[in-house]
């Protein structure tokens, strides 16, 4: 049975199997959810980060990739790139935010991860308006759990209560 949820906290304490990293390009760390992941992970996670862009090159907005979850109670860290609002038109906004949901959910499923925690990509300094990136996150996630339904739980943890309220509303209805 798929089960997707909402909860408001901090993602680096949830023991899951694996935990998603709102990223930038050079998966090198930062602030918001970035940063507290970095700092919570220890080292491993940004040696792995690193050596990964050396030999891919940077991370492509709505794109993927997976480390090991260093000191983190979770068993793995997905990254992924969200849009920056302000440099791409709605629909295409829309379509890269998808892109980080289902890169992700496919990348946990590829490897065995069966539970899976989202922050609320894009929306801190990528400037993704809290609703709309909300509708698209939880659109995607319950279209890629009904149609491959290989992930048996997502939790999107929300870093307020503005947005705990928000995704309440749209996994509830």
């Amino acid at each position: 049975m798929t089960r997707i949820s909402t909860t408001e906290g901090d993602i680096t304490t949830l023991a899951v199997d694996a935990v998603v990293n709102a990223a930038n390009p050079r998966l090198a760390g930062g602030g918001g959810v970035d940063g507290a992941i970095h700092r919570a992970g220890g080292p491993v996670i940004l040696e792995q980060c690193q050596a990964w862009v050396t030999a891919h090159g940077l991370l492509p907005t709505g794109q993927a990739m997976i480390t090991e979850a260093g000191n983190l109670p979770a068993g793995a860290v997905i990254h992924t790139v969200g849009p920056i609002w302000a440099d791409h038109d709605l629909e295409e906004n829309q379509r890269l935010l998808a892109s980080c949901y289902e890169n992700s959910l496919d990348l946990a499923a590829e490897n065995g991860c069966r539970s899976v925690a989202f922050p609320n990509i894009s929306t801190g300094v990528y400037g993704y308006p809290k609703r709309e990136a909300a509708v698209v996150a939880v659109g995607t996630v319950e279209d890629w759990m009904a149609g491959k339904g290989t992930v048996d739980e997502v939790v999107f943890v929300c870093f307020d209560a503005e947005n705990k309220s928000i995704y309440s509303d749209l996994v509830e209805s």
